[in-house]
């Protein structure tokens, strides 16, 4: 074998620059995901501290939310909603429980399928909770405007659509 190839795979290119056989990837600061996560962090720093007076995190905020816009859910659909996994939302609904904010119970048509849905006292500390929220969300629209807002959540939904749907190639 000579050293411009290696088994198997014909000449190696041993006079190219390695950077210049690299891929070229955007900035990190233009990556997509990093976008949308700098923006959603943006959006939240002005919820936490609302939601730890009433004592609660995002992550039960969701899981509350999903569930007063439903009379009840599957847990597995509870998850999808929520974009939680199993295990991180087993610890939400454990806590919720104890603290009297959801109620559980089983499927009629299979036991092995949990029905989670909201209790009196969730549904009461989701409106405390809601008046707070709203005049943030007020503020948010304010400062963006009322119809940037709208249009950033419809092209939002926009490009969920459109990347629904099998893997992209990669």
């Amino acid at each position: 074998m000579t050293e411009n190839t290696h088994k198997g795979a014909g000449p190696m290119p041993n006079d190219t620059n390695p950077s210049e056989a690299r891929v070229r990837i955007r900035h990190f600061s233009r990556s997509l995901p990093m976008s949308l996560l700098r923006a959603r962090e943006s959006v939240m720093r002005h919820f936490r501290a609302s939601l730890r007076r009433f004592g609660i995190t995002e992550q039960q905020w969701r899981v509350l939310r999903a569930l007063n816009s439903q009379s009840s859910l599957e847990v597995t659909e509870l998850a999808e909603a929520t974009f939680l996994l199993g295990p991180s939302l087993s610890r939400i609904l454990k806590d919720l429980d104890e603290r009297g904010l959801i109620l559980r119970r089983t499927s009629a048509s299979d036991h092995r399928r949990g029905i989670i849905s909201i209790s009196p006292q969730g549904m009461e500390l989701i409106e405390r909770a809601g008046v707070e929220s709203e005049a943030i969300y007020s503020e948010i629209t304010r400062r963006y405007g009322s119809e940037r807002l709208a249009e950033l959540q419809s092209l939002l939904r926009q490009l969920e659509e459109c990347l629904e749907g099998p893997e992209l190639a990669g």
